[in-house]
């Protein structure tokens, strides 16, 4: 072969590696790794700020959590439109167009005067972002070759990974230092760094530009709408309105049943439907986005379980649960490449059952805490899950797109990416609902053996009343104490909540080991370096 056939193949080589505009993907992958960065770390960054959002706006604890989940449904209900939605207005200027939204609508959501505007305005956040965690994977996926995909996915979850463990921790020093609101408008530098790197270096592909966007199909759109709205109300409400022991609450989920179950019979038939469900053929599709369900609700029931039980039952303060959080964060910043180029050169399914395993143990440790449990051995476990996660999230994400052809890929992350939301969203309302649910069994059981007549109980009475006598009350964890009974009283609540928490970690963990059983449904991908054509 001659020296200027070689050059010709070198240049050609060269050039395949570059993203659609002859820009470095790298450079692709900072400026979508942004405005995932930010869409992600708002589903998040207000956990530990939701007991200072429930006081500042008179609502309670369970009230407040409807912040987070009236955000991942209206996202998810965008998630499945936004490959048509790229196609009919252009992949970047229907990003742009996001992010400027996203980002409004966070500054919105900071003056918000009451719990019922602050809601709205999430739901707004939420329509304007949902498209934006299936557009910047896609265009990731695009922009690099299929050999180094484990490296686009490492830099995807930079954003999706990194972002929820972060975010405690900036929305504890936000709240502590200034106000829950700053949780908000912390987005607007981001925002608009994101769209200006989005201007100047991200390109349509040319298959894209030449594309025309089909008929939406708004009977599809519409069943999903339905369908996933009562879903979240009835998640929301089900606590406080005892589940379907109310009747109103118990229509509403007939609604939400029938519309998912019309909405998955009328899919499955219309020529262009808005959620592509008969890609779910593919094997890994199917086990990939099912796995992420799973993994979606342990990993944000677990976020959000962790600030309540560091800041209601062992006294931090907003930032200083989130410091708890941070090093988690940074376990995975650190292992994240190294997950990705392992994912290219192993199997990428031994790499997955790797990190859910570690995830587990992570989740059972946690579910080992107490009353009296120190700062490092509140940080380990959290360390554990980081690690985890970094060898869990990548290789998954690599096995479950392996036989995705390129021109279907934004649908099929459309449909992986609403899973998750979903997931996270059934997780935090369960979370929510065990812990009162637990917290009064425990409650109910440990009454029953404190009785006046036990010695123990009996001393416990005297001692405390020794202390009000001289003078030592103020330094007890409850201000305004009546009597030795209201302080055991509480002891026994605080020691019933710690109860109903080490259930919920438990039972996360045990999640996580049952996830382990749907690596065995997932195919070995083909060689590094195939064609999209050659995996389809």
């Amino acid at each position: 072969m001659t020296s200027a056939a070689v050059d010709t193949r070198t240049t050609i080589s060269k050039e395949l590696e570059k993203a659609p505009g002859g820009v470095s993907p790298w450079i692709v992958a900072l400026a979508v790794m942004l405005g995932t960065f930010m869409e992600v770390l708002d589903t998040t960054i207000i956990n530990v700020a939701l007991p200072h959002i429930a006081g500042n706006l008179s609502a309670g604890i369970d009230e407040s959590t409807w912040v987070l989940t009236s955000y991942l449904v209206s996202n998810a209900i965008v998630l499945p439109i936004a490959g048509w939605l790229a196609t009919r207005f252009g992949r970047k200027r229907f990003f742009m167009t996001c992010i400027v939204l996203f980002t409004l609508s966070s500054m919105a959501c900071g003056t918000a005067p009451s719990l019922a505007v602050l809601i709205a305005w999430r739901v707004v956040q939420g329509f304007s972002g949902g498209a934006l965690q299936p557009l910047s994977q896609a265009i990731l996926l695009e922009s690099f070759p299929r050999r180094k995909h484990g490296m686009a996915m490492a830099a995807f979850g930079f954003g999706v990974v990194i972002a929820p463990i972060v975010g405690p921790t900036l929305g504890g020093w936000l709240t502590d230092n200034y106000s829950w609101r700053w949780c908000f408008y912390i987005n607007l530098p981001v925002g608009i760094l994101a769209t200006v790197l989005i201007y100047f270096f991200v390109f349509d592909p040319p298959y894209l530009r030449r594309a025309r966007a089909g008929r939406i199909d708004y009977i599809g759109l519409g069943l999903l709408a339905v369908g996933l709205g009562a879903l979240q109300v009835m998640l929301d409400k089900g606590e406080r309105e005892n589940w379907f022991e109310s009747a109103w609450l118990t229509r509403v989920a007939i609604v939400s049943a029938v519309s998912l179950a019309l909405m998955v019979f009328w899919e499955l038939r219309v020529s262009h439907p808005v959620v592509e469900l008969r890609a779910l053929r593919d094997r890994n599709l199917a086990a990939g986005t099912a796995l992420m369900f799973g993994f979606g609700a342990a990993l944000y029931g677990s976020t959000v379980l962790y600030p309540i039980y560091l800041q209601t039952l062992m006294g931090y303060t907003a930032l200083w649960s989130g410091w708890a959080l941070s090093p988690g964060g940074i376990a995975t910043m650190l292992l994240m490449p190294l997950s990705g180029r392992l994912t290219t050169r192993a199997d990428p399914r031994m790499l997955v059952g790797i990190g859910i395993s570690i995830c587990s143990i992570s989740l059972f440790t946690m579910s080992r805490f107490n009353l009296y449990v120190d700062f490092p051995n509140v940080v380990l476990p959290r360390i554990i899950m980081g690690v985890g996660l970094a060898f869990s999230f990548v290789p998954l994400t690599a096995v479950t797109f392996a036989f995705v052809p390129r021109e279907a890929m934004g649908n099929a992350t459309g449909l992986f990416n609403l899973m998750r939301n979903i997931g996270g969203s059934v997780g935090i309302a369960a979370v929510t609902t065990l812990l009162s649910r637990r917290a009064q069994f425990h409650q109910g059981v440990l009454a029953a053996h404190v009785t006046a007549y036990d010695p123990q109980v009996y001393a416990t009475v005297q001692q405390v009343e020794h202390l009000l006598r001289t003078g030592l009350a103020p330094r007890m964890p409850v201000a305004g104490q009546l009597s030795p009974h209201v302080l055991l009283y509480h002891e026994l609540q605080r020691q019933a909540t710690m109860n109903a928490v080490i259930d919920n970690f438990w039972l996360m963990g045990a999640l996580m080991v049952i996830l382990l059983a749907g690596l065995l449904l997932l195919r070995k991908p083909s060689h590094a370096g195939a064609t999209p054509g050659a995996v389809h």
